[in-house]
């Protein structure tokens, strides 16, 4: 498909919200597979049928195109948790983070030095990866203090996010496997809410 043909975008026709969907998709499998360094404005354009200068005219730059792929999947998949007690929040959290840690945990090892070099990325990273699941998380240990479940002042309640979270950068690194739901629910279970006094 060249520029101008339908769906790829051109000076005369916009890129449809599902063309867009298709190169961010595109952009990040690149990434998970070949890395940050790997990754080409050509290679994409290669993979969705599409003229590579339609992506530059549209994102400039692959740092820029890949920050507006790590922004666009903005959806945290610990929100809206809520069972009505802080462990079987926590509990619940744990499934939720296990179906997609692999994937993630994938996305940013692939990124690697990249997003300590780059403020775009790295701000990429931290607002659409990081920060809505924490913020999530620390919304269930909130309403778990209002209830009384816990106090306040816990000592605990400030590492859980870096508990849960951590674990599943770190397994792969330390036992080649993914920190799925499985290792996550017993994770949660033998140390996150004894932490806690929960039980």
């Amino acid at each position: 498909m060249r520029d101008g043909e339908p769906g790829c975008g051109s000076t005369r026709s916009k890129i449809t919200s599902e063309r867009e969907r298709e190169f961010f998709e595109a952009v990040l499998d690149e990434i998970r597979t070949g890395g940050y360094e790997a990754v080409t404005m050509e290679g994409v354009a290669a993979r969705t049928r599409c003229g590579k200068s339609t992506l530059y005219r549209r994102w400039r730059t692959k740092a820029r195109f890949v920050a507006a792929a790590l922004r666009a999947r903005r959806e945290p998949r610990c929100a809206g948790i809520d069972t009505g007690s802080l462990a079987g929040d926590l509990r619940r959290v744990a499934a939720a983070t296990g179906t997609w840690s692999e994937r993630d945990t994938a996305l940013l090892q692939a990124l690697g030095y990249a997003v300590m070099t780059d403020s775009d990325l790295r701000d990429a990273v931290r607002e659409t990866v990081i920060a809505p699941e924490v913020a999530a998380l620390e919304e269930i240990l909130r309403r778990g203090v209002a209830r009384g479940e816990v106090p306040a002042d816990h000592p605990a309640l400030a590492f859980v996010p870096d508990m849960i979270f951590g674990a599943t950068r770190i397994r792969p690194l330390l036992s080649g496997r993914p920190a799925d739901a499985d290792y996550l629910r017993r994770y949660v279970e033998s140390a996150v809410l004894p932490a806690l006094g929960l039980s």
